[in-house]
């Protein structure tokens, strides 16, 4: 199937395509894949003929598996061999680089990478380049806008390269579920390059109105753009849906059933904790499996990886940092402890299995602390207007270039979303990326409230189509098509509502008291800070350097995090509702993280931290600990001037700066405080950035306790 771009250039045919080419193509693409019986697939020669022949801007939006490498590598031999410049291929994981290098010198060609963790190879690799003798170069999207490359090398690449690639084309486009800001510096990349020169963007996840922005894109300077798409129905995946309400029933099922899908494979989580905990609870239950985060190590991820490749491993449990880039052509399974925020999103992970088998198993658990997660999420990755505001002011007002660093102790946004923001406003051209920070552009600049508006519903909307794969009664692979506006979707014959379900429900009594054991296993490490923020007495307050030991707090605990799959549910409706007495089952849980802890000296008396939200929970629980420990409770600390004052998720140095101040030791908690014989255990509700428990800490240890041991219901992280 083929649909043409807007300005509806003719769709190809390979009858079109020079038998010559053909040849030149076919030899090849068999020196690429090391045999000489393949051939191309539906679309993959027309789309190098529409390259190489027609010098075309081309858009192939292809299933997973189809072969969209093959065609820019094709490509590139190809106008390699015509005397053009090397290919420049913006690829965004480290992953996807490293497979793409490997199959680009299977088929002859020679490929490098500029990237973050190769910096003491960019001199050789420049000179390389500059020499002629590198075919391919793989570079990230940030890459384009780091000041050195994009001064110094991009204006010289841009003018000399045989053929731009786009891959994994979907990112450009924030209605897509995996929009990253650098990609939108492709556009000005693309009116830099000379007429003739052929753009290959390609994905395998965009629905129409995606399509319709990434073609917008792609047509930087007038150029039309060919859209190739094929159907995107996966033949081998054997679809299905298992709902389980219970974290423990949903663990259970992955220890009893494990071992009798095929192959090795993925389990997919929607948090780093929950992958971490589902990774040791099953090592624990006797499956060889590994977790794969955000959090792990590059070249740990790299191991294991291999690991995974290599079946060393029966599953890699991971967040979506195991997505886009890893290919196993034989995986067997994609399973989902919780659901992805859309269907297009799920399309992309489930998309690594069954590429070259007949079969291949992929399953939904979704829970109901989805819905949470989701939103969470489409929160931190929207700007804020007055966040955004406050950032170019900053810029504006200062005389030089500021740094992440310092522009955090100027306006209050967290490091992540911060950095987020500053790609945003950079791409938007309200500020600009220069060596030792960035600067503002003076170029005007309005907030879209509109388009972001539209692009929040749009992923609301998004949101629902999730739950409606998860309870609809029809083909669940043509559901998943007809969300990308595949208009070939038919049933497909496999999946758990065309047919019986494929997998085995039931969950054995054992496997779900092992699940229970591990997740009710309360108790997670509550780590101390051990350094100020820089540039605190930019806000008045006059801290810096290392937390001294007199006054740190020691290492503490919290019963669990709130994105855990076991008490982190729980938690989370606690703390949503009204404030209440602390429940008896969590009292207990807490006396086990205490009992558990492995203290070098008991707790002498309790402090809480004073709370304004929940005075009634931190109260109680502080109380109900010192009765059933034998343990004196001392009270709260006292609020200065209503206390703490900002909102919640700001950044580090803002965080500390407003409960500085804020808080202190009254007369009479003082006096009781006055010799006491051993650490104190002070309590709160939350830990989010820990600042609050940290100038707590303080103040108990001026006020005479010689350690204090901090604990909470819950982690934020």
């Amino acid at each position: 199937m083929t649909s043409p771009s807007t300005s509806a250039p003719t769709a190809p045919s390979v009858a079109d395509v020079d038998p010559g080419l053909r040849e030149r193509a076919t030899t090849a693409l068999r020196r690429l894949v090391g045999r000489d019986d393949v051939d191309f697939r539906d679309g993959q020669l027309e789309a190098i003929n529409e390259l190489v022949a027609g010098r075309r801007r081309v858009l192939v939006v292809q299933r997973t598996g189809w072969g969209k490498s093959a065609v820019y590598f094709v490509a590139t031999a190809l106008r390699r061999a015509e005397g053009a410049g090397p290919t420049v291929i913006v690829s965004p994981l480290l992953a996807l680089m490293r497979d793409q290098i490997a199959a680009a010198e299977r088929a002859g060609i020679k490929a490098v990478t500029l990237n973050s963790t190769n910096a003491d190879e960019w001199g050789a690799v420049s000179g390389s380049l500059a020499r002629g003798e590198v075919d391919v170069l793989l570079v990230s999207p940030e890459r384009l806008n780091n000041p050195r490359f994009r001064d110094e090398q991009l204006p010289a690449l841009a003018e000399s390269c045989g053929l731009l690639v786009v891959d994994e084309a979907h990112c450009i486009s924030d209605w897509g579920h995996d929009f990253r800001p650098d990609y939108r510096r492709i556009r000005d990349l693309l009116t830099t390059l000379p007429e003739r020169t052929p753009v290959l963007a390609t994905t395998a996840t965009a629905n129409a109105r995606v399509v319709t922005d990434v073609v917008e894109q792609l047509g930087a300077g007038g150029r039309d753009v060919l859209t190739l798409r094929g159907p995107l129905a996966r033949a081998s995946l054997r679809l299905g849906v298992l709902p389980l309400a219970a974290p423990e029933q949903r663990l259970a099922w992955l220890i009893a059933h494990l071992d009798e899908l095929p192959g090795s494979g993925i389990v997919y989580a929607l948090t780093v904790a929950a992958a971490e905990d589902v990774a040791v609870a099953l090592r624990d239950a006797g499956h060889q499996v590994a977790a794969y985060t955000g959090r792990t190590e590059p070249s740990e991820r790299i191991r294991l990886e291999e690991a995974l490749r290599d079946n060393e491993v029966k599953a890699l449990v991971a967040t979506s940092a195991l997505g886009m880039g890893f290919d196993k052509p034989d995986l067997g399974f994609v399973l989902h402890l919780g659901a992805p925020s859309s269907p297009v999103a799920y399309y992309q992970q489930v998309g690594r299995a069954g590429r070259a088998t007949e079969r291949a198993d992929v399953l939904l658990m979704p829970g109901p602390e989805d819905k949470d997660i989701w939103r969470y999420f489409a929160s931190a990755s929207m700007p804020r207007q007055d966040q955004a505001d406050a950032v170019v002011r900053a810029l504006s007002e200062s005389p030089k270039a500021l740094s992440t660093v310092a522009l955090e102790t100027i306006v209050d946004v967290r490091r992540t979303r911060l950095e987020l923001l500053l790609k945003v406003l950079d791409v938007d051209g309200a500020v600009h990326r220069v060596p030792g920070g960035w600067t503002a552009t003076g170029e005007p600049w309005t907030y879209d409230a509109e388009r972001y508006g539209r692009v929040s519903e749009a992923r609301e909307r998004e949101q629902q189509l999730m739950v409606d794969y998860e309870r609809t009664d029809r083909c669940r692979m043509a559901f998943l098509q007809e969300t990308l506006d595949d208009d070939s979707a038919e049933p497909c014959g496999r999946c758990d509502r065309c047919v019986e379900p494929w997998f085995d429900p039931t969950i054995p009594e054992a496997a779900v008291n092992t699940a229970r054991s591990r997740l009710q296993r309360p108790g997670v490490v509550l780590e101390s800070r051990a350094q100020w923020p820089p540039g605190m007495d930019r806000l008045g307050v006059p801290l810096k350097g290392k937390i001294a030991p007199s006054v740190a707090m020691d290492e503490g605990r919290a019963l669990a995090r709130l994105s855990d799959l076991g008490w982190g549910q729980r938690l989370r409706e606690l703390l949503r509702g009204e404030d209440r007495e602390v429940p008896a089952e969590v009292l207990r849980a807490c006396v086990e993280v205490l009992a558990g802890w492995g203290w070098q000296e008991r707790p002498a008396a309790i402090v809480s931290v004073p709370s304004r939200r929940r005075p009634l929970l931190v109260g109680s629980l502080a109380a109900g600990l010192g009765q059933l420990g034998r343990l004196p409770y001392l009270g709260a600390l006292d609020l200065v001037e209503g206390g703490p004052v900002g909102e919640t998720g700001g950044n580090s140095a803002f965080r500390l700066a407003n409960v500085w101040g804020r808080l202190a030791v009254g007369a009479e908690l003082a006096s009781s405080l006055s010799g006491i014989p051993g650490p104190v255990l002070l309590i709160d509700d939350v830990s989010d950035s820990r600042w609050t428990l940290t100038v707590c800490a303080g103040l108990l240890r001026d006020a005479g306790a010689p350690a204090v041991l901090p604990m909470t219901l819950a982690m934020e992280a």
